[in-house]
């Protein structure tokens, strides 16, 4: 039997300073079930190529040839931050970029993803993680 979809009627995220000091993050603003889509990854869509020589944070490599540069303020997915324990993931299919929700999200929370190990280690590891996983080890 296939996974029930869910879907959210309604908008469920506001864009508003983040609390793990990583700028602007997407917050729930209603509760959100386990396995709802979110949003999509949204931009131009650019050849990995080009993607090499643009270089910049908000790519999404989608396969072998294509990336899309999610760079521009329309891509409200790009304010969604990293995290070690995310509450969200990302799915790539048909050359397109979903955010859905790994578990049960309460109003007021940050939404998440794990960004991986080539960004982490790119962009993040030489700053230090901000998410609340990390930042508990720093102050502990």
């Amino acid at each position: 039997m296939p996974a029930k979809k869910t879907t959210i009627d309604k908008p469920v995220f506001a864009v508003k300073r983040s609390r793990a000091g990583a700028g602007l993050g997407l917050f729930a603003v209603t509760d959100i079930p386990k396995g709802a889509f979110i949003i999509e990854y949204t931009g131009e869509k650019i050849a990995n190529a080009e993607a090499d020589r643009r270089g910049g944070r908000y790519l999404f490599n989608i396969n072998t040839k294509w990336t899309i540069d999610g760079k521009g303020h329309h891509n409200t997915a790009r304010y969604i931050n990293h995290s070690c324990r995310p509450n969200c993931e990302s799915r790539v299919a048909k050359g397109m970029v979903t955010i859905h929700s790994i578990k049960n999200i309460k109003s007021g929370e940050e939404l998440s993803y794990d960004y991986g190990t080539e960004y982490f280690k790119e962009y993040i590891k030489p700053l230090g993680c901000r998410c609340d996983k990390c930042h508990a080890r720093r102050i502990a």
